[in-house]
């Protein structure tokens, strides 16, 4: 290969910064509805463990089988949406 031949330089693909604008708002819904969902999670499966009050303890499998049901997703997602608007409103009184 000749020493005087120039390589092709890789260039970097930059978004514009008018996607990212875009984008910024809803990736913060999803981010803040996510871990809604997911503080809701672990409350029912805190709550799981701590009403059984068994000497041996519940194993893992089973306490998870109780609380990811379709009921308690419909309730989380409701939960998560109604908090998202709630702190969203409250950030742009205050």
């Amino acid at each position: 290969m000749d020493e005087t031949a120039e390589r092709p330089r890789l260039r970097r693909v930059r978004h514009a910064p008018e996607r990212r604008a875009r984008l910024a708002p809803v990736w913060r819904a999803v981010i803040e509805t996510g871990f809604i969902i997911f503080l809701f999670y672990s409350n029912l499966l805190m709550g799981e463990y701590t009403r059984t009050h068994a000497p041996n303890g519940k194993p893992l499998a089973i306490a998870l089988a109780n609380i990811f049901t379709i009921d308690n997703f419909i309730i989380g997602v409701i939960s998560a949406l109604i908090g998202y608007v709630v702190v969203e409103y409250l950030r742009r009184r205050v």
